[in-house]
């Protein structure tokens, strides 16, 4: 499983590198597969193994559990009590808008699959866990009491809304990606070349990124106190300014060209490296490569490289067919995706919008004692260039 898409198990590395990461955008790849695993979450569909989950079953067993809750009292203060239906109606206002948009995006993923006749059977997510449990090291069990420990992820919801989503977006991307040579040589020189190491002052605003350059150049050796006075990166400025070494094609083009071409003790101009942020950095010389022959680190960098790719493929699937499905959004009157209309009420079928089928809940036994696999940060995973999701009549 993706090391990318799964770095939450796998105790993070130091908060320098965390957040430099972010404003240098060598992590771009990781945070936008983060970002489509989480909006994709997804209840556990019917497995093929269980030969009775069909949907009408599932709805009414969904139901029939919400018919028990109804009412039920879960605490008493004194001689009063607070029963389901309160507890239910502060979670939905406190929590309502974010689950809803969560919700939404679960049925987009798995009406995405039904069109194509896609399933992920239990048996497969199962595999998974114990796939990426022996990658880390650990036993299944092990695995899926830190992930609960870290992440406050219990193993249902693990299993359900990780690695169910990865798996079925990994079938819709569908082809095998390909690694050429050039991407070979690129990822070489990024892992293992040589880097610039850097202190950083990181800005919001132009205008005082010139004041802190035009105080650095008459200042250098001020330049951990500049980064201290301005620098809006909290983990950065604290240590005045110091920031991971900087490799080339690490997904910052304009930080990079800057930095290789600065010699020790020389500060670069203020470069922006996206919208209301700038940077300024003061090199502080070069890393010495400990790897120089690529062949040693072939196999590594080519399952990288793959996972990467793979990483790429499925957050466009999952845009894709995000912008095909018509959503009407009743709680903020929005409308997005497919042939847009109103949030206001049903509306007439028309072309290209989506059939609203499925999505419930499963109530499998199985799914109750399971867990799932997450990998850190380093191995990727999913495939290739997508298909999109056939469009069916609106039944509304």
């Amino acid at each position: 499983m993706s090391e990318r898409i799964h770095a939450t198990a796998r105790k993070s590395n130091s908060g320098t590198k965390q957040t430099w990461s972010m404003v240098a955008g060598g992590s771009a790849l990781m945070l936008l597969a983060a970002g489509v695993m989480y909006q994709v979450t997804r209840p556990t569909p019917a497995f093929p193994e269980d030969g009775k989950s069909t949907q009408a079953a599932r709805a009414g067993a969904a139901a029939d559990q919400s018919q028990k809750k109804a009412g039920k009292n879960l605490a008493r203060v004194g001689k009063e009590y607070i029963n389901y239906d309160e507890v239910a109606a502060e979670c939905v206002a406190v929590y309502g808008k974010d689950i809803l948009e969560n919700l939404i995006n679960r049925k987009i993923l798995q009406q995405a699959c039904d069109a194509q006749g896609i399933e992920v059977s239990e048996a497969e997510v199962t595999k998974e866990i114990e796939k990426t449990a022996k990658h880390l090291g650990f036993s299944v069990d092990q695995y899926l009491q830190m992930l609960q420990a870290e992440n406050n992820l219990t193993p249902t919801q693990y299993r359900r809304d990780r690695v169910w989503p990865l798996l079925a977006l990994r079938k819709l991307a569908g082809e095998e990606v390909k690694v050429t040579e050039e991407d070979m040589k690129r990822a070489f020189i990024r892992n293992y070349g040589p880097r610039v190491k850097a202190r950083a002052i990181v800005l919001d605003n132009s205008r005082r990124a010139s004041e802190a350059w035009d105080k650095a150049q008459k200042n250098p050796e001020n330049f951990e106190k500049l980064a201290a006075e301005y620098s809006i990166d909290p983990t950065s400025k604290s240590m005045g300014g110091r920031i991971p070494p900087i490799p080339r094609y690490s997904g910052s083009e304009e930080l990079e060209k800057a930095a290789f071409k600065l010699k020790e003790g020389e500060i670069s101009p203020v470069i922006q490296i996206g919208l209301n942020q700038h940077i300024i950095i003061m090199c502080d010389g070069r890393t010495v490569p400990n790897v120089t022959n690529r062949a040693d680190v072939e196999e590594i960098l080519m399952k990288e490289l793959k996972d990467e790719k793979t990483q790429l493929a499925i957050a466009e699937v999952f845009k894709k067919i995000k912008s095909e499905a018509r959503v009407d959004n009743y709680w903020t009157g929005e409308s997005t995706g497919g042939n847009i209309r109103p949030a206001s009420g049903k509306a007439p079928a028309g072309a290209g919008a989506i059939k609203q089928t499925g999505g419930t809940a499963s109530n499998n036994p199985a799914m109750q004692a399971g867990g799932a696999a997450q990998s850190g940060s380093g191995a990727r995973s999913a495939r290739g260039a997508g298909k999109s999701p056939a469009r069916t009549p609106d039944d509304q």
